[in-house]
């Protein structure tokens, strides 16, 4: 459909700022966002909806409009309801760019524009088709009540005979069809997460037809216009594949008729917006885990870290009436080549993954709040009630059990290129404590990246005989200690500089990955073989064994 036909549509509230003579450009797709950079979600052809919570000052409009124009995006539509009059910094840079600017009315919802929009670009289509597109509005216009995904699949159900399924990427049931009969087992999620992500790393053009126990299910990404960006090359795969949500329908759609497949992409795109609701209310979350973090790394104040915290608590756990128990959980996802940053990525797992897997909908993931910075993500983990160490029960989040329902849908996702490691502390339960909880969730993250496999998780468990006991060892044993492990390696670097002491650090940094570690220090492998064996050479230690790899790093923290 064209870009006048839309404001055409009385219905729809569209007021013309700017780009009149660009009205007959084709609109091909949807998206609502808040995002500052939304370029990973973009394939071209959009019309894009925003509320403008991006734009903190007149300046973070031109470069919004220039990431949007860079990915083809046909025309942009700006609510009111936000900051009433679009703004004119807004309406400058889209004459600059030659792209189209609408603003929407305040009592217009977005949800009527995409659900109009997707109808339009799907076409017509007969009797049932046409129906289930209709009725499509109580999902998009419903508000809060309107059941989610779950109305959208509960008219597959209903009109079309079909069974269906949201999952996400680590397998677990987001939203299922309450007509559909009975809920899809948690070992068949996992296995449809597990081929969706094979094959999109491979390559392989959505929908991908899996049969698992005698059925035959169709999987669609719920984020198709970033897949396609990044199968067209202008972003990266793996930036988005352990993120996005995928539709898992049982049926073959390889004898589909077109019209079909294009209401199942015009579903993904309804889903998507549920999608974006869920990303938009975990902002607070995110602040609030991101406000903590800083506190407790700049050495702040207890008084000051707990009073942040009697803020959390409420938002995190509503009705709680005493300040919870703390855990902190680490995971960093490293891809080969180290040119991706992990962080998002992995932040965006472990808010699925810190869900219990046998929880249905996006509501258990309400209650936890995740920071990221470079390729870390650190989670803070709320407990209303942490088990006693009289009965024997564990305290918390045991490391191994986080990833037992997602370890193979993971691995998938992360192919032969990418890995994550996840450490986890143990309880606190003061401000105090905090601090503490993550260097030790830190530790246990990098002992399990001194394992193999591509997902590895250590608890603190773990740590009992190294880290935790380090504040009571005196002075001079650890200066004994160190010296033992590094002076032959600082002699070595004094006379030669060989730099076997950055050598070592980078190695462990690396989880001894060769291939990382050369990259980073701008080496050819042979050469970092060639310190590595020197550094094994005069300490008499194998960089290879988790013991001696663990004594270096202790050496050098204490150093």
């Amino acid at each position: 459909m064209r870009l006048r036909a839309l404001l055409d549509t009385d219905a729809l509230g569209l007021r013309l700022l700017g780009g009149e003579e660009e009205l007959d450009r084709t609109v091909r797709g949807v998206m609502t966002t808040d995002l500052r950079d939304p370029s990973r979600y973009l394939s071209g052809g959009e019309l894009v909806l925003t509320g403008l919570a991006w734009r903190r000052d007149a300046e973070d409009s031109e470069p919004f409009v220039r990431i949007l124009n860079a990915a083809g995006v046909t025309a942009l539509a700006a609510g009111e309801a936000e900051l009433g009059a679009i703004p004119d910094d807004l309406v400058q840079a889209c004459v600059r760019h030659r792209l189209p600017l609408f603003a929407v009315n305040e009592s217009v919802a977005f949800a009527t524009i995409t659900e109009h929009v997707v109808r339009q670009v799907s076409g017509e289509r007969a009797g049932d088709l046409a129906a289930v597109v209709d009725r499509h509005r109580r999902l998009m216009t419903s508000g809060p009540t309107g059941g989610g995904p779950d109305v959208v699949l509960d008219l597959l159900g209903s009109d079309l005979d079909l069974r269906a399924w949201v999952l996400s990427p680590a397998g677990r049931a987001i939203a299922g069809s309450g007509v559909s009969g009975p809920e899809l087992p948690a070992e068949v999620c996992a296995r449809l997460a597990a081929e969706h992500l094979s094959a999109t790393r491979t390559g392989r053009r959505a929908p991908h037809r899996v049969t698992v126990d005698g059925s035959t299910y169709s999987l669609f990404p719920i984020r198709s216009g970033a897949r396609g960006a990044a199968l067209a090359g202008s972003r990266d795969v793996r930036e988005t594949v352990l993120s996005d949500w995928l539709l898992a329908v049982e049926a073959d759609a390889g004898d589909w008729p077109e019209e079909r497949l294009d209401l199942l992409q015009g579903v993904t795109q309804l889903i998507s917006v549920e999608r974006d609701r869920r990303d938009a209310a975990r902002t607070v979350r995110r602040r609030l885990a991101q406000e903590v973090l800083e506190l407790v790394q700049s050495g702040a104040a207890p008084a000051e870290i707990a009073a942040r915290l009697r803020v959390a608590a409420p938002v995190l756990l509503p009705g709680l009436g005493a300040a919870p128990h703390w855990q902190v959980v680490v995971a960093k996802v490293e891809w080969e080549g180290g040119d991706i940053e992990g962080g998002p990525v992995a932040q965006s797992l472990l808010e699925e993954i810190l869900v219990d897997p046998l929880s249905s909908g996006p509501e258990p993931s309400d209650r936890i709040a995740v920071a990221h910075t470079g390729d870390e993500a650190i989670a803070l983990v709320p407990l209303p009630a942490v088990p006693t160490e009289e009965n024997g029960a564990e305290q918390g989040l045991i490391a191994d059990a986080l990833l037992t329902s997602v370890r193979d849908p993971l691995s998938a996702g992360l192919a032969d290129d990418g890995r994550l490691t996840i450490g986890v502390s143990a309880a606190v339960h003061s401000a105090e404590g905090l601090r503490g909880a993550l260097e030790e969730a830190r530790h246990a993250r990098r002992v399990a990246g001194a394992r193999t496999g591509l997902v590895c998780a250590a608890g603190h468990q773990e740590l009992a005989s190294h880290v935790l006991l380090l504040p009571f060892v005196p002075d001079d044993v650890r200066r004994a200690f160190t010296a033992r492990l590094l002076d032959p390696l600082r002699d070595y670097d004094r006379k030669h500089r060989a730099e076997l002491i950055p050598t070592l650090e980078a190695f462990l940094d690396c989880d001894g990955s060769w291939t990382r570690c050369a990259s980073r220090l701008h080496l050819h492998v042979n050469t970092l073989r060639y310190r590595v064996g020197r550094i094994e050479q005069l300490t008499n230690r194998d960089l290879s064994r988790l013991e001696d790899k663990l004594d270096f790093f202790l050496a050098l923290r204490m150093s």
